[in-house]
């Protein structure tokens, strides 16, 4: 007699496991497990999240069963798991894992019921009488005026007590039930009625291109190539404004939390507030994640805008993705599922079928190259929307300016003094925070470094302390030099904080603000520091690259780099493309309103090619140049690159370790290069000894090839020694 059949569930576990497993669906959850669906299994010992990847009917003996389906919800369409299973596997992580990192907070790893907030909702019954009392007729006169209201809502309109709502629920008056609460910190941004300004000849050329891809139904990726200024933002809202006309959905990802609230606020004025916006990034609470996400899933959101993870957002239909700052290294994730989220718009717009817009000043050479190739649509804005002509910009040889010098040379001083008495803005970039990059003793030259990390400590004067920006060790400054007890110890080099000190001590009654990774800690500090920007409460900003990041900040006549060389002395061969990048879009901050810009860098290398190149605002040479490197040397375009990094504790045993696999790999590789093994430029890290080969290749498929063998030989790597790939790294630090 032959078993019968029943369901199974194939489950993607939130564990380091390489396939998904399968467990038998019991009768009672069958109306709840779908593909899509978040659910609780037995995994050895404990239980542990996943999701479901697929249902299917086949002989159930021997496996276990699911103990839990707990959400109403899916936690993606069904649609869109393979597109998150392709991601997990080009990236070599595991797909239980990589779903669970880019999921909401607790909902990949709580086993239990995750449940909407709900608040109660008031309504006043219509009746031929009133109530007597004062309070009680305020509150029904109100609530017939305004309609249903919340218990919150109310209490902001009036002073109402429980126990005036109490009498009159109990007198017939008002009925009361609960609803959702969506938690949107965006809901109370200002957003007046915003008309579409005529578009200029390169805009409409750009809108028509955009158009007609949309209205094909089919995958069309395009670089949006404009200088600062030029109005891509424009070009985004015509695409998005057809993709909704379509009835289908856009997804606009930005690489600063820093930009969501302006880019919302202008969203919403243009759209209105009939069209739906959801906001994702890890600045949000944890309620206002699952909020969004939740609104997502169910469709409720025509328009999603949000940082890197937002590239998985459950939509439904997206026809239109947007990556604004295309560039921007931040979109690539650092640790653990090591994903690009431009590259992966890409492939979403290919699974998809929907029009893919890559927007930059500066393209990444990569992106670029392949616009040149023609595998994707070119779409260009030479220059700015409204005619304002692009900044001025100056060179400040550092070389020549008289010793002793302070960190703002005398011209930028002048051109800061100049502009604050003519009611300019200024914006200051040093792309270090803290106040000094190292103290030292004078005496023996001894300086203090992070017993965890190949790092010196950071002094932070507000703080009082020496800190590692890596795992956040920290100490009160000492008054003594360890190694010899001199009291000799001196701050040298500068960071923002000593930057804004000494401003403060130069122009005392300038309004002045920052903005880093030191400033932005709390929930909506970025916000504040633009609003303030933007209201023209600050005078100068001074910041890291956070402030080069796309805003507009229309009051703007002055940028001021302090020293362009921190991005060129990196240890990368993109460093050239960063430096000019920085540079690039930080001068693309000035002069955005109806007064010229001016920018000013200091630098020891005037004659690089990246400096003349932002000098000029040439982005063709610098890229013409660039690429004969980049060809000569076989980097990307021309190569694909795979990055493997060993850890652990004992240094002597991840150098072995390393050379085991350097050993193995050239052993069996072919059609391409195994550089190393070497000391990563970190060589320690949060109290790990790391060392790393670089695999190179001028096709993908040899690398392809050997990460099935890398698998193999991760199962076989020295008990505490840890393995990390990263798929066409950026950073090599």
């Amino acid at each position: 007699m032959t078993e019968p059949t029943v369901l199974i569930a194939s489950v993607a576990v939130a564990a380091p496991l390489p396939h998904p497993l399968s467990y038998l669906v019991p009768p009672h959850l069958q109306k709840r497990v779908h593909a899509g669906s978040r659910v609780i299994v037995p995994l050895g010992r404990r239980q542990a999240a996943g999701c479901v990847l697929s249902v299917t009917n086949g002989d159930g003996s021997g496996l276990k069963a699911l103990v839990d389906a707990p959400d109403d919800d899916a936690l993606f369409p069904a649609t869109m798991l393979p597109f998150l299973l392709r991601a997990a596997e080009y990236y070599r992580y595991p797909p239980g894992e990589a779903i669970r990192s880019v999921l909401p907070a607790g909902l990949g790893t709580q086993t239990v019921r995750v449940t909407p907030r709900t608040e109660r909702v008031f309504t006043a019954i219509f009746r031929d009488d009133l109530p007597r009392g004062a309070q009680q007729l305020a509150v029904v006169t109100l609530l017939r005026q305004k309609g249903p209201l919340s218990a919150t809502e109310l209490r902001k309109e009036m002073a109402v007590g429980s126990d005036v709502l109490r009498r009159l629920l109990d007198h017939g008056w008002l009925e009361e039930e609960r609803q959702v609460r969506r938690r949107d910190p965006f809901l109370d941004i200002p957003a007046p009625t915003d008309s579409a300004p005529t578009l200029n000849a390169e805009q409409e050329q750009a809108r028509l291109a955009l158009h007609t891809a949309l209205h094909s139904g089919a995958f069309a990726p395009f670089l949006l190539h404009g200088v600062t200024g030029s109005g891509k933002t424009e070009v985004y809202l015509h695409a998005i404004a057809d993709a909704l006309a379509l009835g289908k959905q856009a997804l606009i990802l930005v690489p600063e939390i820093a930009l969501t609230p302006q880019l919302t606020a202008r969203f919403r004025a243009r759209f209105g507030a009939s069209t739906a916006i959801a906001v994702l990034h890890s600045g949000l609470s944890d309620g206002e994640r699952f909020d969004a996400w939740r609104m997502i899933g169910r469709g409720e959101a025509q328009i999603v805008i949000g940082a890197r993870s937002a590239i998985f957002a459950p939509l439904t239909c997206p026809g239109v993705i947007v990556v604004d700052e295309e560039h921007d290294s931040s979109y690539k994730q650092g640790e653990g599922f090591r994903y690009n989220a431009r590259d992966l718009a890409l492939l979403r717009g290919q699974m998809d079928q929907a029009t893919v817009i890559l927007g930059s000043a500066t393209p990444a050479v990569t992106t670029f190259h392949r616009a040149q190739s023609g595998l994707y649509g070119y779409l260009p804005l030479t220059g700015r929307a409204i005619g304002q002509p692009m900044p001025t910009v100056e060179i400040v040889d550092l070389r020549q300016q008289p010793k002793g010098t302070t960190i703002i040379a005398p011209p930028l001083q002048a051109a800061i003094g100049f502009e604050l008495a003519a009611g300019g803005q200024i914006l200051l970039l040093l792309n270090r925070r803290g106040f000094a990059p190292a103290i030292l003793c004078r005496d023996c030259g001894s300086g203090f470094h992070c017993p965890n990390c190949d790092i010196a400590l950071t002094f932070h004067s507000r703080r009082r302390r020496l800190l590692c920006h890596y795992c956040d060790y920290s100490i009160t400054i000492p008054s003594l030099c360890p190694t010899c007890n001199s009291l000799n110890l001196e701050a040298v080099g500068a960071g923002t904080e000593r930057l804004e000190e000494d401003l403060r001590a130069a122009f005392p009654e300038a309004r002045i603000d920052r903005m880093d990774r030191d400033t932005t800690g709390g929930k909506g500090a970025h916000r504040q520091i633009v609003d303030a920007m933007l209201a023209r409460q600050t005078d100068i900003l001074v910041g890291t690259q956070m402030i080069a990041k796309g805003h507009d900040f229309p009051g703007v006549t002055l940028v001021g780099v302090i020293n362009a060389d921190l991005a060129l002395n990196l240890p990368d061969f993109r460093a050239a493309e960063r430096a000019f990048t920085l540079l690039s879009q930080v001068a693309g901050r000035a002069g955005r309103g109806d007064q010229p810009g001016r920018v000013l860098i200091q630098t020891y290398a005037p004659e690089h090619y990246a400096v003349t190149c932002a000098l000029q605002h040439d982005y063709q040479t610098f890229y013409t140049q660039e690429i004969t490197f980049r060809q000569e040397l076989g980097y990307p375009p021309f190569g694909h690159l795979i990055n493997l990094v060993m850890s652990g504790n004992d240094g002597a045993l991840v150098a072995e370790g390393t050379e085991k696999l350097a050993a193995a790999l050239r052993g069996s590789a072919r059609n391409l290069e195994v550089l190393g093994p070497a000391p990563c430029p970190l060589a320690r890290l949060r109290g790990k000894h790391r060392f790393q080969l670089l695999l190179k290749s001028q096709e993908r498929a040899p690398l392809r090839r050997l990460l099935g063998q890398i698998d193999l030989l991760r199962r076989k790597v020295t008990a505490g020694l840890t393995l990390s790939v990263d798929i066409d790294p950026l950073d090599m630090l």
